[in-house]
């Protein structure tokens, strides 16, 4: 990756990691303190989650999959994390935006005819849907996706001391901003309240004695409803695909504004009944993230859009209007051959769109029982730039058969269940076989012959 050192005006340092499609394809990696000559490749600013950076599987792999597709990626580290020590007083927390909005720009303004996107996961999500709604159509973005958003960071603090898997994992989380305390000790303990840092066993802990106090917030509640992502979601103006898991361990599916999603048409939220948090595993080796391919055919589709053009000229030439991007309008699905669910084209009606990574459901918006009809996605419904029919389109350009993809899926999902079948009985029959012969015996203990001929 190339390195790149960003100086905020309050004197903070930022670690911008760079990687450039041209990279993968060449096999060259490099650490480099200059600005780089990129193509007029199209870049997006990863943000990471709450103690992550350019180090974590995630992050690589997701900068390893964009970059390999065309790609230019960005890290933006938080502060005092990537290697960096801290150099000022100020420190990142869930709801800071100041840092994305200086690092945005400033890639604006160094690439300006390149389109930008921004990739937000976990905590750096919420830091995105927040800045983008503080934003409005005053961003240089033309499209983002948010993965596994805690939304509402209140209603996230209480789920987490809930049941004891939370629990677990809320001491998971506490160890690790503790581990990240513990690297700027120095300044830290300055500023903060060392000892109560130094005995948090959770998040609220941590937040009580070092965030709420850094952040100059009265209270922790007051830091957790300042923070909340879900505040700002109406006033996001750009393309958005928001991906959340309903059994997230961390960010509950009751932090999820569904209604605030369905009423701004620029926003696309999928659910999928299983995932985790940032997992959605593929395969049974694990060697792949659903969530990485759905972003990168999301995005895809802004960028290939002639839409983006149209966006670029609205955004430049009006900072009240919203901007008509790629996705406006209220898109409708299309399920492409490699199973991704991605919007295209522009259709007069809302969405919502649900969708698991084995099962894949589409849902629209305002009506979330009412699913695609896969007979009346024509070439007369698919209208032009202008807004009327593009006779002259090629719809199998644009969408595949759903009806025949959902079969080929569910065909593989019943393979893949049956396997998974197999495999746990195979694991566990030991022990159910020992068990089955335990009861039986106790069964039919008092079983007989003399019985069986009294009988």
């Amino acid at each position: 990756m190339i390195r790149h050192l960003f100086q905020t005006p309050d004197g903070g340092t930022i670690a911008l990691d760079w990687l450039t499609y041209s990279d993968v394809i060449q096999g060259s990696t490099h650490v480099n303190q200059g600005i780089l000559n990129c193509e007029k490749n199209p870049i997006v600013v990863v943000i990471p989650g709450l103690t992550s950076d350019s180090a974590a599987a995630y992050i690589k792999h997701l900068a390893f999959k964009m970059a390999g597709h065309g790609w230019n990626v960005v890290v933006s580290n938080h502060r005092g994390l990537g290697g960096i020590s801290l150099t000022s007083d100020c420190f990142y927390n869930g709801g800071w935006t100041e840092d994305l909005r200086r690092v945005i720009d400033y890639i604006h303004c160094q690439y300006p005819d390149v389109s930008l996107y921004a990739v937000g996961t976990s905590i750096g999500a919420n830091m995105l849907v927040k800045y983008l709604g503080e934003n409005g159509v005053n961003t240089p973005l033309v499209g983002a996706a948010a993965i596994c958003s805690p939304w509402d960071l209140l209603i996230c603090d209480r789920f987490i001391n809930r049941r004891l898997v939370q629990k677990c994992y809320d001491r998971v989380i506490a160890i690790g901003l503790r581990g990240f305390a513990q690297l700027h000790q120095s300044t830290v303990a300055r500023l903060a309240d060392w000892e109560g840092i130094a005995k948090s066993r959770s998040i609220r802990d941590f937040d009580n004695h070092a965030t709420r106090v850094l952040g100059k917030f009265e209270t922790v509640d007051t830091y957790y409803r300042h923070s909340s992502s879900a505040n700002f979601v109406r006033n996001v103006s750009v393309p958005l695909l928001c991906i959340s898991t309903l059994d997230d361990p961390v960010c509950t599916r009751e932090a999820i504004p569904w209604d605030e999603c369905r009423a701004n048409e620029k926003i696309i939220l999928a659910t999928t009944r299983h995932g985790g948090h940032l997992a959605f595993y593929e395969g049974i080796t694990a060697k792949s993230l659903w969530w990485v391919r759905a972003v990168n055919v999301f995005l895809d589709a802004l960028n290939t859009s002639p839409y983006v053009n149209r966006s670029k000229k609205v955004q430049e030439s009006s900072s009240t209007a919203p901007i008509e991007s790629s996705v406006d309008q209220g898109p409708y699905i299309n399920v492409a051959e490699d199973g991704m669910v991605a919007a295209v084209g522009t259709m007069a009606s809302d969405k919502v769109v649900e969708d698991t990574p084995s099962e894949p459901v589409t849902q629209i918006k305002k009506d979330e029982d009412t699913n695609l009809d896969t007979d009346s996605m024509t070439e007369e419904t698919l209208p032009g730039i202008d807004g009327t029919q593009s006779s002259n389109q090629n719809v199998d350009d644009l969408i595949v058969p759903i009806r025949r993809r959902m079969d080929q899926l569910s065909r593989h999902s019943r393979i893949s269940i049956w396997l998974l079948v197999c495999i746990a009985i195979t694991t566990t029959w030991p022990l159910v076989g020992s068990a089955l012969i335990l009861f039986l015996r106790r069964k039919f203990k008092s079983f007989t012959p003399m019985a069986l001929l009294r009988s």
